[in-house]
C-alpha cells in the first residue's frame, strides 16, 4: 500500500513560496561568486567585468553565461590581450562574449 504525503493547499504554498526563496538565494550566491571572480589583478578587467555581470549576466542563455563563467578562468593576461585588441582569442565561444562585453561598453 502506497501512503503518500498529502498537503493542504497552504502547505503546498509554503513549499512553492520556500522553493522560490531558495533559488532566489542560489541565484544571490552564484550571483556574488561570478562578482568575486570578476575581481582581477588588472583594474582595466575589473571594470568590464563587474559592471557586466551587474547589468548583462542575467539576460545571457544559459549556455553564454556558462561561457562567461569559462572565460573567468583565463589568465589575466591573455584577458588583457583579448580585450584590448592586442590579439584575438581563438576560441570561438569565448571570442563571441569578449565582443559582446566589448561592444556592451562601447555603446
Amino acid at each position: 500500500m502506497n501512503k503518500g504525503v498529502l498537503m493542504s493547499g497552504n502547505e503546498a504554498l509554503s513549499n512553492t513560496v520556500t522553493n522560490n526563496e531558495n533559488s532566489t538565494n542560489v541565484l544571490k550566491v552564484n550571483k556574488a561568486r561570478l562578482k568575486w571572480a570578476c575581481r582581477r589583478g588588472m583594474l582595466e578587467l575589473d571594470v568590464l567585468f563587474i559592471p557586466f555581470v551587474d547589468e548583462a549576466y542575467d539576460e545571457l542563455s544559459t549556455k553564454d553565461q556558462f561561457t562567461f563563467e569559462r572565460l573567468l578562468t583565463c589568465q589575466d593576461p591573455e584577458l588583457f590581450a583579448w580585450f584590448m585588441g592586442h590579439e584575438v582569442c581563438e576560441d570561438k565561444e569565448l571570442n563571441a562574449v569578449v565582443q559582446h562585453i566589448l561592444k556592451r561598453v562601447k555603446v
